[in-house]
């Protein structure tokens, strides 16, 4: 076969390269196997668990008075947003439980800042 039969016999064009094949590593060996995941994680579930785990942090949030009650409403929505996402990468949509965990991370987050900046500016540990 000549090496411009794809191109009916003509020259190609101008800078076209024939596909090169990369270099086998070891001569003899069968091929690399190629792993794919099976349940890939979507946009929409893991904007949907954030958007829950988002709510879920608004709503316990707000049933705290002070700085001590929302640190440790925030605290007990997290624990329960883990547990929650735990459940869901086991039996439910992996997508929704990287979103809750991920949503449940920086809510807490938010709040170890807050307590430590009332810590660093008072001078008292406000959990206790």
């Amino acid at each position: 076969m000549s090496e411009h039969a794809g191109w009916g016999g003509t020259t190609p064009p101008a800078g076209w390269l024939p596909p090169v094949r990369p270099p086998e590593a070891l001569p003899g060996l069968p091929p690399r196997p190629t792993y794919r995941e099976t349940h890939r994680i979507r946009t929409a579930p893991l904007l949907s668990g954030a958007g829950a785990a988002a709510l879920w942090f608004t709503l316990f949030g707000s049933l705290g008075r002070d700085l001590f009650g929302y640190a440790w409403w925030t605290i007990g929505a997290a624990v329960s947003a883990w547990i929650a996402a735990a459940v869901l990468t086991i039996l439910g949509d992996r997508g929704v439980a990287v979103g809750v965990a991920l949503a449940s991370g920086v809510g807490l987050s938010i709040t170890a800042g807050v307590v430590g900046a009332r810590w660093i500016t008072t001078n008292d540990w406000p959990l206790w």
